[in-house]
C-alpha cells in the first residue's frame, strides 16, 4: 500500500467547513473512479505538545490517502493532472483554497523488510 500525506494551510478567508465539504466530494470522485483505496479524516495540527518537534514546517492541516499500488497512484496523478476529465473540477475547487502545500508519499513495508 502506498500512502500520501498532504500538509497544507487554507488561504486567508477560506472556511474550513466549506473546504471539508469540497474535500469529501473530491474523495468520493476518486473512490468512484477507483483512483484511491481509502483516505483518513482531515487533521488539524496539534502543536501544544513536546511530541510535535517540527519547527521547519508550519502547515496547520493534514490528510492521508491510500493507494493500492504504484499503478493506482500514477493513474490518480494522471487523472488529476489532465484537468479535463470528469472529476478533476472537484480537485481544482478544493485545491484552489490551499496554500503552503507539501506532499509526501511512502510505501508500507512487508513485516519490516524493505523493498528495493
Amino acid at each position: 500500500m502506498i500512502n500520501m500525506l498532504s500538509s497544507f494551510d487554507l488561504k486567508p478567508g477560506e472556511d474550513f467547513a466549506t473546504f471539508a465539504q469540497d474535500y469529501e466530494i473530491f474523495l468520493n470522485d476518486l473512490r468512484d473512479a477507483d483512483m484511491i483505496t481509502g483516505a483518513g479524516p482531515l487533521g488539524r495540527r496539534f502543536e501544544a505538545t513536546p511530541m510535535d518537534t517540527d519547527e521547519d514546517r508550519t502547515q496547520r492541516y493534514f490528510s492521508v490517502m491510500q493507494f493500492r499500488d504504484r499503478a493506482q497512484l500514477d493513474a490518480a496523478y494522471a487523472h488529476i493532472d489532465a484537468r479535463a476529465r470528469p472529476g478533476t473540477d472537484t480537485h481544482l475547487k478544493m485545491y484552489r483554497r490551499l496554500t503552503n502545500t507539501v506532499f509526501l508519499c511512502w510505501e508500507d513495508t512487508d513485516n519490516g523488510k524493505d523493498k528495493p
